[in-house]
């Protein structure tokens, strides 16, 4: 008789707590963690698990096996199912790019992500690589395009033209490339990309929660405005911080030559 652990089915995204830092992993390794509709609720609803702890500060986001994601399960979309989760398609494409996270995202890119697997990537807010990893979009050759967020964002983090080349060509770049060009901002050894990220998401994690969060939600709203309106958001996101405790505590702890003693506001 089958027993209840063995009848039961194996997750698609998992998440473990590793202190202050979730690590949280696509886990469809059969199908290089390609996107399908179970894998997008599973990441969408990791996401709003992570968001909503307190005592999880970052995120780090890698795959399962060989590859990091390769993109969407063609396989769904020829059979003309969506790979969107059905309950929240505001999440978008695998439930995280258009997913409102206000905490930071590390990407452990432990080899290829490819189409919304590189989306996946850029929907985080830094990257660290393995040395084998690539990154491609290969969406024009499949009669679709990058349209998870690769057109959109790709150019703000790569010079425009390599953004394009990247983009109409559907040529992925490997990882020591992809640095060259800032796309990543770290290049681990083989098979240490998560360990590499989980330390950049401690150094990230061991700053003052509120204070991150507002370098992330400014630089991310003040792309595309004008530098008049981004400074109008400056100045407020900065009184936002200055009358929270946490600028309180880090000059205190300085002065006291103590580690500061985070209240998260």
């Amino acid at each position: 008789m089958p027993t209840a652990e063995t009848d039961a089915p194996t997750p698609v995204v998992t998440l473990e707590r590793r202190g202050a830092v979730a690590l949280i992993t696509l886990n469809r390794p059969r199908a290089l963690n390609a996107v399908n509709a179970d894998l997008s609720a599973a990441l969408g609803t990791a996401l709003e698990e992570f968001d909503a702890d307190p005592d999880l500060r970052v995120a780090v986001v890698t795959g399962t096996g060989r590859a990091f994601c390769a993109g969407m399960d063609l396989k769904e979309a020829a059979a003309g199912r969506s790979v969107n989760d059905p309950l929240h398609p505001e999440w978008g494409f695998a439930g995280i790019v258009r997913h409102p996270v206000g905490k930071p995202l590390v990407a452990a890119v432990n080899g290829p992500a490819l189409g919304g697997g590189a989306e996946i990537v850029l929907a985080c807010d830094l990257v660290v690589a393995d040395e084998n990893a690539t990154f491609g979009m290969p969406e024009v050759h499949h009669g679709l395009f990058p349209a998870a967020g690769g057109v959109l964002r790709l150019q703000h983090r790569v010079p425009r033209n390599i953004a394009r080349e990247i983009a109409l060509t559907g040529t992925p770049v490997d990882a020591a490339t992809g640095a060259r060009w800032g796309l990543f901002n770290q290049i681990a050894p083989a098979g240490k990309s998560v360990d590499v990220a989980l330390e950049l998401a401690e150094r990230v994690a061991s700053a003052a929660p509120l204070s991150v969060h507002v370098v992330k939600r400014l630089m991310s709203w003040s792309e595309g405005r004008s530098e008049a309106e981004a400074w109008i958001e400056n100045d407020r996101a900065f009184q936002e911080v200055l009358a929270g405790d946490d600028a309180k505590e880090g000059p205190l702890a300085f002065a006291e030559k103590r580690a500061p003693r985070w209240a998260g506001r």
